[in-house]
């Protein structure tokens, strides 16, 4: 098989584990997401608005919001890296590509931090997601700028073994989930 075939089925076997994580509602996610964030008071730190299946972290960007600039990512089109608008809980949104939700006059800020949503992820920090690269471009630009850290937020079910990665697949800093925080070798 291919790379790319490699991450499609690892995909698919990943979007059936977060789906069952996600039925189950485990709690305890967002408060550990919180307890992180919190050793990055008065960072700019970028969230996301989930969703399908994706773990919830407005309950976290929501308290992190209290003590410093939080944003959402802005989707521009395919091949191109992230923008984030500045966001606060209450904020005016409108639809988005993809089903993403933005700020309706957008505020453009650079995270120090950013939460990032995937698929699967693994103890060594590597990190599978919905297959635009998005992430991994905009972490490459905002790391060739200054250290930027990446935390993955994802169910403990969403975890595997291995993935197949390549070159330009950028690495989590941490992985926070319902169960623990994982802090990579």
């Amino acid at each position: 098989m291919t790379l790319a075939e490699d991450k499609r089925a690892a995909r698919k076997a990943a979007f059936a584990r977060r789906a069952a994580a996600f039925e189950a509602r485990l709690p305890g996610a967002a408060d550990r997401l919180a307890e992180v964030l919190s050793a990055h008071r008065g960072a700019t730190v970028a969230g996301y608005l989930p969703i399908r299946t994706e773990i919830d972290p407005l309950p976290a960007m929501v308290r992190a919001a209290a003590h410093g600039p939080v944003a959402v990512p802005l989707i521009d089109g395919p091949g191109r890296p992230l923008r984030f608008a500045r966001w606060s809980p209450g904020i005016e949104m409108v639809e988005g590509p993809f089903g993403t939700r933005t700020p309706v006059a957008p505020e453009i800020v650079e995270p120090d931090v950013l939460i990032v949503p995937l698929v699967a992820f693994t103890r060594g920090g590597a990190r599978l997601g919905y297959g635009g690269g998005f992430y991994d471009r905009t972490l490459a630009l905002l790391r060739a700028r200054r250290p930027t850290r990446a935390i993955g937020f994802a169910f403990a079910a969403q975890e595997a073994e291995s993935l197949p990665v390549d070159d330009t697949d950028a690495p989590l800093d941490l992985v926070v989930t319902e169960a623990e925080i994982i802090l990579p070798a």
